[in-house]
């Protein structure tokens, strides 16, 4: 562009030359001193883009370099690795964990919970021979301390055979190695364990086995000679409870141990004497395809130590065993041990791998837990009994689908922690999707899905599908959601009773009795929200019409049960997760009951009940103007009760961390907000300020203990301008991870994300293999459902959104906004979306399927906080042909919607280029 001045004479060209300068230089000095805040500004962030809207005078126990550093989750080590416990199994099969040591441990394969159950004799050991010196170890790193038995540490552990003398444990669920080393040997071992995981494919991540390889690295110069030997205890007669650590139980008697040769070759374990009807009647494998074995059927059955002495030293002495294959059951009141060979020899500088599968198949689930007590007793049967008839076939099956299974689940694997965040979270985000395949939920052969909350050691807790629990938990949906949806039918078609209140505790079988209790208005009410999610990921308006009648009713219990005034706020007796009462309009269940009124009147609209609809978005309106009216005060929420009358269990003037629950399970369904930006932004402040604590040196805690000491955690509730009741409701004084995980991803939704961020690594730093195994988050009971709210940090981190019904993606990056890449899913579809800012402007995305199809007419993204919005021009390709789409800016917000909808499918990428 240019400019022409005119002037009348020298004298005003000179104080125009002097103007034009004067400009000149305040335009430099303001680009120098935007670069320098720039670069302060990056300094501060470790280089990254960062969206926040940080409150102020708020210390951060992490400084930004521990928040914000990407890469993947580190190893454990020394005493980290004590308490690690990997699970390894199917959905609905219950699993085997793999030890920080590389030893196998919790067999939780009988159809209920088994912490602690560690089958007796039952290892791996390894044999090399090299350069005329041979060596045996146990394949496991050396027994952690504390060795204070009263009669020495169990023999059937086997803790006086040598071990690899360093352990190195990774875990990226769902796979995990363990590296042994030892200066005196000459080998390095990687033990490779999993079970395939494949999202929104439940058959193939429903199968009961554990997949195992041992990469042996020969380390010296010369060939070595090894054997890899595994021995496991039969456990056929054993069903789950009391304890299996020796071979001797009235149980057992008759068990076979039998060699079976054949492609797949093993030992398969059963038993005659176990009727078929039995919970204990199942069969189990150790199975190879290995060409080159050894094995014994069943060790000496001697007396003293006879058993293992004998074993070991024929082991050690040459790495063949007897090759004894004789089929004789066992006496009655005992059981065996089988022990298979794997044998190689390794070149000089080379490795092998050495596959082994441990398969089980327990085809009777006893209802032992119905919430309906003469309900109990009856016998059920897990989903995959419908596939295969014992644990052989699952052997075989896994062996001929092994190469495409691995490559999914790795390829899962490695979509998921590429993805450009913190260890931590994907840690996080993780470890907690392995709830789904833990003894907390079941999958029974009708295709449904049940759960309890959690696990005690020997059986579950409080069962079944709990809605007030389960609303927390989003991994299971987004991952599964067949499976969730499920539930859902469970929970509307069966749950509601004819007056409409929901039934929160299912009784097998389902419809025949129900549990005659209160409904919870949390349960309830945050099943409608969780609908309308289910709707929006798999894009079924059917399964909505299905469901929607029983919604519908369920909805407007409300009128009948806690808003009898229809207000828009619950007033009356409201049951709700804490296991009480709370009274009177309350920051947490009204939330609750706005965000199913918003839920419910687009579900209305969706299947033409205009009438409802309307009704609901009347009340809604009121509901928001008397919550935000009636219950704030100034920093948050609150609840509002006659304390004459409610003497005992309710939170009052408290800053409950709970108090947004509703708000955010609506913007994990795509709700968006209901309440003041403004004040939900203040609210988590407030919540973040007040419950979360740097320590609990000088904290009393009568109730259960989740945190403590150095440890950092959320509190349930604090009364910052006092008023707090002498008798608070339970729980207050806990910290739960599934509360804390909903916070951390609410703030990071408002911008606040070292808030949230804290509160996350907080959590990890608590479950750091030393003090708490990373993979069980525990609260009523290990491996608790409502620590699955943890995937809400993935959504909230990506800015993903998601529409199936409008055909709408959307992507909105929280952090590393100028380079991001992320893993995102809805069961059956998923992919990757990364974006680029270049150093030429140009702004790039690629949104990629890598299983499924979506029909995509809408995807919105938004540009780096750094970067230019204004754009010359949006260019869009998929499989090198221009796709023709109108661009929409708002802010910083660009929405394209494309004039014809965008077929994509797995394989294919979705590119744009964006030119400012």
């Amino acid at each position: 562009m240019e400019i022409r001045m005119i002037s009348k004479d020298s004298s005003s060209r000179r104080r125009f030359r002097k103007i034009i300068l004067m400009f000149q230089l305040l335009f430099i000095l303001f680009i120098f001193f935007w670069a320098v805040d720039l670069k302060a500004w990056k300094d501060r962030s470790g280089g990254l883009s960062i969206s926040s809207d940080r409150p102020q005078n708020i210390k951060l126990p992490y400084p930004d370099d521990e928040l914000f550093r990407i890469g993947r989750p580190g190893a454990y080590r020394g005493e980290q690795l004590k308490e690690i416990a990997f699970p390894l199994g199917g959905i609905g099969t219950g699993t085997i964990s793999l030890g920080g040591r590389g030893n196998l441990r919790d067999w939780e394969i009988f159809n209920r919970p088994g912490k602690g159950i560690n089958f007796p004799f039952t290892f791996f050991a390894l044999y090399m021979e090299s350069d005329g010196k041979k060596f045996s170890r146990v394949l496991e790193g050396q027994i952690t301390p504390p060795y204070s038995a009263g009669f020495g540490y169990r023999r059937e552990e086997v803790p006086g055979l040598p071990r690899f003398r360093t352990a190195v444990f990774r875990g990226e669920y769902p796979m995990a190695e363990v590296e042994l080393s030892d200066p005196d040997l000459p080998v390095a071992v990687t033990v490779e364990a999993f079970n395939p995981f494949i999202p929104g494919d439940a058959e193939n991540s429903g199968l009961p086995v554990a997949v195992l390889k041992y990469r042996v690295k020969n380390l010296t110069g010369k060939e070595i000679r090894i054997t890899l030997a595994g021995s496991v205890a039969n456990p056929i007669g054993f069903d789950g409870q009391g304890e299996f650590n020796s071979l001797f139980n009235a149980a057992f008697g008759q068990n076979i141990n039998r060699v079976v040769k054949g492609p797949v070759s093993g030992l398969y374990f059963l038993s005659k004497k176990v009727q078929p009807d039995s919970p204990a009647y199942g069969t189990l494998a150790i199975t190879t395809t290995w060409p080159d074995l050894t094995y014994v059927s069943h060790w000496v059955r001697g007396e003293w130590w006879d058993d293992l002495q004998i074993f070991w030293d024929d082991f050690s002495d040459d790495g063949q065993l007897k090759d004894l294959d004789a089929e004789e059951p066992s006496p009655d009141g005992r059981t065996d041990v089988g022990s298979l060979g794997l044998k190689a020899t390794i070149p000089a500088g080379g490795e092998v791998v050495l596959p082994i599968v441990i398969s089980w198949h327990f085809p009777n689930l006893v209802d032992y837990f119905d919430v309906v007590r003469e309900q109990r007793g009856r016998l059920y049967h897990p989903y995959y009994n419908k596939k295969f008839r014992d644990a052989w076939q699952v052997a075989e099956y896994l062996f001929q689908n092994l190469n495409e299974l691995e490559q999914k689940t790795r390829h899962f694997r490695e979509v998921l922690f590429s993805s450009s965040l913190p260890p931590y979270v994907l840690d996080a985000v993780s470890s907690q999707a392995s709830i789904i395949r833990m003894p907390t939920c079941l999958w029974l052969d009708d295709g449904r899905f049940f759960a309890f909350e959690g696990c005690s050691d020997r059986s579950g807790c409080c069962p079944l599908n709990c809605a007030h629990v389960w609303n927390y938990a989003q991994s299971l949906a987004f991952l599964f959601p067949e499976l969730e949806r499920s539930m859902r039918e469970t929970d509307f078609l069966v749950n509601v009773r004819p007056d409409g209140a929901m039934v929160f505790r299912t009784s097998l079988p389902l419809g025949e009795k129900f549990w005659n209790f209160k409904p919870a208005a949390d349960g309830q009410l945050g099943r409608l929200i969780n609908l309308y999610r289910d709707w929006q990921i798999s894009g079924d308006l059917n399964f909505l019409k299905k469901l929607w009648p029983q919604a519908k009713k369920a909805l407007e219990y409300a009128w009948v049960g806690w808003d009898k005034d229809r207000d828009g706020l619950l007033e009356d007796e409201q049951h709700n997760t804490y296991d009480i009462e709370f009274f009177g309009p309350n920051s947490m269940l009204s939330g609750f009951y706005l965000g199913a009124l918003e839920a419910g009147a687009r579900m209305a609209e969706a299947v033409g009940d205009k009438k409802a609809a309307a009704e609901y978005r009347k009340i809604l309106e009121k509901g928001k103007k008397n919550y935000e009216t009636l219950l704030w005060n100034g920093e948050f929420f609150i609840q509002k009760y006659d304390q004459a009358l409610q003497k005992k269990y309710q939170y009052g003037e408290g800053c409950l961390s709970d108090q947004l629950l509703g708000q955010w399970l609506a913007m994990v369904a795509g709700l968006g907000r209901f309440l003041d930006e403004a004040r939900i932004k203040k609210t988590l402040e407030s919540i973040y300020r007040y419950n979360f604590r740097d320590n609990f040196y000088d904290f009393a805690n009568v109730q259960r203990t989740y945190a403590l000491a150095d440890e950092k955690g959320l509190l349930l509730c604090t009364w910052p301008r006092g008023g707090r009741p002498p008798l608070p409701f339970p729980y207050s004084d806990e910290v739960w991870t599934g509360i804390e995980y909903h916070v951390a991803s609410h703030l990071i939704y408002e911008g606040m994300v070292r808030e949230g961020l804290s509160i996350v690594k907080a959590v990890r730093d608590r479950y750091d293999g030393r003090r708490r195994n990373p993979w069980n988050e525990v609260e009523c009971g290990h491996h608790y459902a409502r620590a699955m709210s943890s995937w809400g940090i993935l959504l909230a981190l990506s800015g993903f959104s998601y529409s199936s019904p409008e055909g709408r993606l959307g992507f909105s990056p929280a952090i590393n906004q100028e380079n991001f890449r992320t893993f995102w899913s809805l069961g059956p579809t998923w992919g990757i979306y990364e974006q680029r800012l270049g150093q030429d402007r140009v702004f790039s995305c690629e949104l990629g399927l890598e299983q499924g199809s979506f029909n995509l007419r809408e995807l919105n993204i938004e540009f780096p906080a750094t970067a230019s919005s204004a754009f010359k021009s949006v260019s869009c390709r998929l499989g090198g042909k221009d796709i023709k789409a109108v661009a929409r800016l708002s802010g910083k917000r660009l929405s394209l919607k494309f004039r014809q909808p965008v077929q994509l499918k797995g394989g294919e990428v979705l590119q744009l280029k964006i030119i400012s």
